[in-house]
């Protein structure tokens, strides 16, 4: 087992790199941080390139560490890692899982230039626990591996495939396999609560202007939520989940 004490640590400079975009994409590696996100990944190990682990961090007893590459780190080395005020000095370097074949199965969704990575993380983390098969990133979303996407999803880009593709090709092909795919509007939208899917794509859009209209011209129905309060609209997360439950529960 190697033993990191120095904060200047050739290595542990190129791994803080990994909180850019431009290093991850360019190793194709990324990093999660916390006892949450790591446990999910070592039920994922072949992923795991190395685990880096606070000297005064304790360890859970079931955590399966057998043929990986675990490092021990010092306080300051975690300290100096870390992308979090308050770190918990256990990180997991991860290689990414580049999917580029369209997924089997019939219930996705489809994410138009959403930008907020908190907004992101939380659709995925709901496309998972309504069973979703997929979900697409479109041009313009933010990155699936920035580290806030990354804890907001809790773990659940492990547990279904999350994908960036141009979503014009991906409607194309739902129609082709006979998915509906509805979009998310504000005006020539119809209420939600009519639509009893079975099958089904849902597109939702950018936190500013919505789904481009280009989209929305090509979907089978475009739908709206009612808003009974004052509010001009919902937060495109909440709306989500809203909506993929909706259809969850009457598929």
């Amino acid at each position: 087992m190697n033993y990191i004490q120095s904060v200047n640590n050739t290595h542990i400079k190129q791994l803080n790199k990994l909180w850019t975009k431009k290093e991850r994409d360019k190793t194709a590696l990324y990093l999660l941080e916390g006892f949450h996100l790591v446990e999910e990944a070592l039920r994922h190990k072949e992923y795991i390139e190395e685990l880096l682990l606070s000297e005064e961090a304790v360890i859970p007893s079931s955590w399966n560490m057998d043929d990986l590459n675990v490092t021990m780190i010092s306080a300051e080395v975690a300290k100096k890692l870390s992308d979090t005020e308050n770190g918990q000095g256990v990180f997991a370097v991860c290689r990414k899982q580049e999917l580029t074949d369209f997924p089997d199965g019939t219930t996705f969704l489809l994410l138009d230039a959403v930008q907020d990575p908190g907004n992101i993380g939380t659709m995925i983390r709901t496309a998972d626990a309504a069973g979703l098969d997929a979900v697409f990133l479109g041009d313009g979303s933010g990155d699936l591996y920035n580290p806030k996407v990354l804890r907001s999803a809790q773990g659940s880009h492990f547990h279904l495939p999350v994908l960036s593709m141009d979503l014009m090709g991906v409607m194309e092909e739902l129609k082709e396999r006979n998915i509906p795919v509805y979009g998310t509007a504000l005006e020539g939208a119809v209420n939600y609560r009519g639509e009893q899917a079975g099958p089904f794509a849902l597109i939702v859009g950018n936190e500013g202007s919505g789904v481009r209209p280009e989209l929305l011209q090509k979907t089978t129905r475009n739908l709206y939520i009612p808003i009974f309060g004052k509010s001009e609209s919902l937060n495109v997360a909440v709306a989500a989940g809203i909506l993929l439950y909706h259809f969850r529960e009457n598929n």
